[in-house]
Formats: structure tokens, C-alpha cells, sequence
């Protein structure tokens, strides 16, 4: 194998490798969001006192860390978005098994993925709009 091939191979499969990593950001932002929100609304109104007249501390922690956590996934779909490289020749099937389909199905999966964790962060933080005391 010449030395040309292998260095282009080695490219690939970083390339690939980071798009794999890029699948797993936005369900691990939605994951930690989730786990950060109802922890906080667990510790807070067992060990706060007087946490039923301090709620609407609790409410703003969570907008503020939806919001941050929103942005990142936002950003996640734009990074897949522009690997899925859809606008520029409108093909959304990946069917040829060759490298620029592989990459763009990558590209196609997180940013689908994306969506589905930027929904389920915003059921995530409803509760905290509902509820209106700790009990």
C-alpha cells in the first residue's frame, strides 16, 4: 500500500471517527440536562429551607440551563446540518456505501437526532413551568 493511500485513509477515519462522536452530543446534552434539572428540583425542595417561598429560584436556574443546554444542541444540529451538506445537491438518500455517503449519513443522523433531543430538553424543563410548589 503507498504511503499516499495510507495517510488518505488515516484522514478518513479521523474524519469519520469525529462524526461519530458528533452523533452522541446532542442526546448527552438532552441526558445531562435531564438528570441536572430533576436533581436540582430533588435536592431543592428536600433541603432548602423554606423552598415553597424560593420556587421561582429554582423555576430561573432551570430556564437559564434549558437555554444553555438548547444553544448546545442547537449548535450540534448546525454542525450536522452542514455535514449532511443537503442544500447542495438536495440528496437525502445514502445509499451508494461510498465515502461522501457515509459522511453525510453521519451528518443526517445526528442532525435527526438533534431535533429529537432539542424536543425532549423542552418536555424536560416543562414541568418547571407547571409546577407551582415543591409538594
Amino acid at each position: 500500500m503507498s504511503d499516499e493511500r495510507k495517510i488518505s485513509q488515516e484522514q478518513e477515519f479521523s474524519e469519520e471517527r469525529a462524526s461519530l462522536w458528533k452523533i452522541t452530543f446532542a442526546p448527552t446534552i438532552w441526558a445531562v440536562h435531564f438528570v441536572l434539572c430533576y436533581g436540582a428540583a430533588a435536592v431543592f425542595c428536600a433541603k432548602v429551607p423554606r423552598a415553597e417561598a424560593q420556587v421561582d429560584l429554582l423555576r430561573w436556574g432551570m430556564a437559564a440551563l434549558t437555554l444553555l443546554a438548547l444553544a448546545g444542541i442547537l449548535l450540534v444540529a448546525r454542525s450536522a446540518w452542514k455535514q449532511w451538506d443537503f442544500l447542495d445537491d438536495y440528496d437525502y438518500a445514502h445509499a451508494g456505501g461510498n465515502n461522501e455517503d457515509r459522511h453525510e449519513f453521519l451528518g443526517h443522523a445526528a442532525f435527526l437526532l438533534a431535533i429529537v433531543s432539542f424536543v425532549g430538553t423542552v418536555y424536560t424543563a416543562l414541568p418547571a413551568l407547571f409546577a407551582g410548589t415543591c409538594r
